[in-house]
């Protein structure tokens, strides 16, 4: 669908190719340019030349603030119910042609979805650093947090912000053309050491665009907007009921054999679990998305999951009417003698003891290289394809580490003492 966004003097406010050189000119007059829908990618852009950003409206979010997107809502008198596109684009600082090979050797593009009725894209991720950051609940203080097991991008601290994701790190999400930042509370043994997932799984799946459903479970079926985050899973500041869950699983070899599934706890999962098993923890993120907000006061509110009430078919609630490409994620511990004292750093704080395991949640930052987003969306979600291993759908696939491994190298490493 076509529609008419308005750029107003001194920069662009909306449109995401004019900030393909990060910004829009600045300009003396209201300009008219058309954009597409979904990620609102312009057919006609300015091209006057690249602008100073300090001569564009304030704008905090470029410097990591939350709350407000600058959104095509803002201007719905010429634009009505279609959503942001997040933060203006920043180009990879980096050769992105060398970390796409042949998807699987042969170039072969992934069999239907069917009869699934979501497109799906799945890529692995492997532990990365141990840190007492949380760049979304506290961010610029360091150690602030509860201990936090990260992936994706390498550099993720307190200070990351949409643009530090964006312009420094590798990432341990396949390569860096993902250089968003997962975290999770730290699993420890209760021995003094971190126990580091073997790898973790990342699925992200959604309804292809065109599906007359996406009108039926909310407005439209649109991607990821730059710069989103969010946190899903036991509430840590309000110790409420959570949004979203978690649950845990004792399995073994490849999956096969499953014990304790879809526990609520470690305590529960881990009956009857023997060692060299692998305790698997697995939740699913939002998948609707308020259309405007790319956080928000709790980290939570702007996002939100569709449900079946009774109504009889999945529908996003009217505050939240965009679905989004939802992402399930999975990590898989290998355990040992020491799993009946293992919990999460956020089980045991002052104030309060939890059932070990019970506070697991997640956080994500969104920072993908946007031409490799734009292949995964396209081809596996659009098309309805089935995607693994990084495959994006059109014969190319994200190249993986030289050095991967399915079991962490080290399992364990030293807990730092809490702040």
């Amino acid at each position: 669908m076509m529609i008419r966004c308005l750029l107003v003097a001194l920069g662009c406010l909306v449109s995401p190719v004019a900030a393909a050189q990060d910004s829009c000119p600045a300009i003396a007059s209201t300009t008219m340019v058309t954009v597409s829908f979904p990620h609102l990618v312009a057919d006609d852009v300015c091209s006057a030349g690249p602008v100073d950003r300090d001569r564009l409206p304030p704008d905090p979010r470029r410097d990591g603030a939350v709350l407000q997107s600058t959104t095509i809502s803002q201007l719905a008198s010429q634009a009505p119910g279609v959503p942001s596109v997040g933060l203006p684009r920043i180009a990879s600082n980096f050769p992105t042609k060398p970390l796409l090979v042949p998807a699987w050797g042969t170039g072969a593009v992934p069999a239907s979805a069917a009869p699934d009725v979501v497109g799906a894209f799945r890529l692995i991720c492997t532990a990365g650093h141990v840190s007492a950051d949380d760049p979304i609940v506290y961010p610029g203080q360091p150690g602030k947090s509860h201990l936090h097991q990260f992936y994706g991008n390498t550099q993720a601290n307190a200070s990351s912000t949409y643009e530090s994701l964006r312009r420094s790190g590798d990432s341990t999400c396949e390569n860096k053309l993902n250089r968003s930042a997962y975290w999770q509370p730290a699993m420890l043994n209760g021995k003094g050491s971190v126990v580091r997932p073997d790898f973790v799984t990342i699925y992200y799946k959604r309804l292809p665009a065109n599906d007359p459903n996406c009108k039926r479970q909310g407005i439209a079926c649109v991607g990821l907007p730059r710069g989103l985050r969010f946190i899903f899973g036991y509430d840590m500041l309000s110790d409420t009921a959570p949004t979203g869950s978690f649950v845990y699983t004792c399995v073994g070899e490849n999956g096969q054999k499953a014990l304790n599934p879809n526990s609520p706890d470690i305590s529960t999962a881990i009956k009857g679990c023997p060692p060299d098993y692998q305790l698997e923890v697995r939740g699913q993120a939002p998948d609707c998305w308020n259309g405007i907000d790319l956080d928000s006061q709790n980290h939570r509110d702007h996002v939100a999951y569709g449900s079946y009430g009774d109504w009889g078919y999945l529908k996003c609630p009217s505050t939240h009417p965009y679905i989004i490409p939802a992402f399930t994620i999975a990590s898989f511990y290998t355990t040992d003698a020491s799993l009946p004292g293992w919990h999460l750093s956020s089980d045991i704080m002052p104030g309060h003891s939890m059932t070990p395991g019970s506070t697991f949640h997640a956080d994500w930052f969104g920072a993908w290289d946007d031409e490799t987003m734009m292949m995964w969306e396209t081809n596996c979600i659009n098309k309805m394809l089935n995607c693994s291993g990084g495959d994006l759908g059109n014969g190319k696939q994200m190249k993986r580490a030289l050095d991967f491994s399915w079991k962490a190298k080290p399992r364990l490493v030293p807990a730092p003492p809490p702040n």
